[in-house]
């Protein structure tokens, strides 16, 4: 157990970082995948660029890889253009 007031304070701000990390990166997820079982063009056109502000947000925050938001991003609007 830690012995000081700052490794105590580090333990609580650690934990509420982490929940909040896991809940932006969980509704990022539901993000894509919504986006991607949508058929209508008009409608994904729309919802992308949220994605990609919400994709480009955890990247900032390092919560997700700077490539691998690229890459996601990239799929997305092939994807969204093949509609």
């Amino acid at each position: 157990m830690a012995n000081h007031k700052s490794a105590l304070k580090r333990i609580r701000s650690n934990e509420a970082k982490r929940l909040r990390n896991k809940y932006q990166h969980k509704t990022t997820r539901n993000a894509v995948r919504d986006l991607r079982a949508v058929e209508d063009k008009k409608d994904a056109e729309g919802k992308l660029s949220s994605v990609i502000s919400m994709l480009d947000k955890l990247a900032k925050n390092n919560i997700i890889h700077k490539n691998k938001a690229a890459n996601l991003k990239s799929k997305l609007t092939k994807h969204v253009a093949a509609l």
